[in-house]
């Protein structure tokens, strides 16, 4: 059970969460699917609340603000000085759409869009760490994003946050992450299969179960299942057509 109550290091895929239309519904879904429960949602932050697995957060819900916005996932990046990364954001390229706002003891939020236009936010913990329980089947297990210029895209989130990459194949346009230590998520190309933008990916004890599930449900298999040198994945859309991926990985079938 892979758990972390300590701020994640800064440029780390550190938390998730998911513009909802439906709220009801979307968290019938995702609990169905991951095993989750939720907290009440707070009136003092619209409604905002956390899915949990084992009691401990694990990806953020909230109603969508705009009736025209699709629902989706939101990647957080980690960040000691919120300021400090905005301006890196927009010396390197990118547009910040929502200031660091403070949510009370539980952290500052930053919304903002890399020069290919995907969108991602920063989270700069105080109270709210991010991302407590991860690499266990119903929780978080990958980050990446699908870009139509790889070189750029590399540029600017290693300019950005002191990424370095290292290509996981000569023939397939696709790097991993990382800051020091093992990779945090992947970039690559559009070519690669994946939905455009920041994708979110989670573990599951059996990626066949876990696509049966989101078919009966009324979501749609975009992408497998299929073997893959990491785990058994699959891309997927649930009913409301967010896309998201799940893997079956060695971790989840040992826990």
């Amino acid at each position: 059970m892979p758990t972390r109550t300590t701020p994640w290091p800064a440029g780390t895929p550190c938390w998730i969460d998911y513009g909802a239309g439906d709220m009801p519904a979307a968290q019938a879904f995702y609990a169905d699917l991951l095993g989750w429960s939720f907290t009440d949602g707070d009136a003092e932050y619209g409604g905002y609340l956390n899915a949990l697995l084992g009691g401990e957060p694990v990806a953020g819900f909230g109603p969508s603000m705009d009736a025209d916005q699709p629902n989706g996932w939101t990647t957080y990046f980690a960040t000691d000085d919120s300021q400090a990364t905005v301006a890196a954001i927009r010396e390197a390229g990118g547009t910040v759409m929502v200031e660091p706002m403070q949510i009370g003891a539980l952290g500052t939020m930053t919304i903002a869009i890399d020069p290919q236009g995907n969108g991602f936010g920063l989270w700069q913990s105080g109270e709210h760490t991010g991302v407590r329980r991860y690499n266990e089947p119903g929780s978080l297990v990958w980050n990446e994003v699908a870009v139509a210029d790889t070189e750029q895209a590399r540029a600017f989130y290693g300019t950005v946050f002191g990424f370095r990459f290292e290509p996981v194949d000569a023939e397939m346009d696709y790097s991993t992450f990382a800051t020091t230590g093992d990779p945090l998520g992947g970039l690559g190309g559009l070519s690669t299969g994946g939905p455009a933008g920041w994708s979110v990916c989670f573990a599951v004890a059996s990626a066949d179960d876990t696509v049966a599930r989101v078919a009966e449900r009324g979501g749609t298999v975009t992408v497998g299942p299929m073997d893959s040198p990491y785990g058994r994945f699959a891309v997927l859309q649930d009913p409301w057509d967010a896309v998201f991926s799940i893997m079956e990985t060695s971790a989840a079938e040992g826990s």
